[in-house]
């Protein structure tokens, strides 16, 4: 009885720490609705466990918490492939934004190299000149 206030406290947690984070619309509906399926089905599992003994049985596993592991392991690999795919493009995105920085960076020192260019108007020569004086002593 005790593992079971455990993990039903360790549930609730869980559940309490998901709706309480200011996450957004990062996370989409879905991927929502599943994590919350999920704990439902931990808590079910806690609760009820020769519920899903006979679950187990009638998919063709031996015991529920084979059952159980093998819905976490499941899991599991969902979190990797969603952890590498946003990690990916985030990468993405800063070597975009690198380029940028650096296409920026390169077009104010030949502005400054040219100050008579038709891309420079009046006074931005100065102000371009200041910025790469500025950028030279930092």
């Amino acid at each position: 009885m005790v593992i079971q206030f455990l993990l039903l406290l360790a549930v609730a947690a869980s559940l309490f720490y998901f709706v309480r984070r200011q996450h957004g619309v990062r996370l989409q509906a879905g991927k929502r609705l599943a994590f919350v399926a999920f704990l439902v089905f931990a808590a079910y599992a806690v609760v009820r466990p020769d519920d899903i003994t006979a679950i187990a049985h009638w998919v063709g596993v031996g015991r529920g918490a084979d059952l159980v592991l093998y819905a976490t392991v499941v899991a599991f690999v969902f979190v990797v492939i969603n952890f590498y795919l946003r990690t990916r493009d985030m990468e993405r995105r800063i070597t975009d934004l690198a380029r940028a920085v650096a296409l920026r960076d390169a077009e104010i020192l030949n502005q400054h190299r040219l100050p008579h260019s038709p891309a420079a108007g009046e006074g931005a020569d100065t102000a371009l000149l200041a910025a790469v004086v500025a950028e030279g002593k930092s």
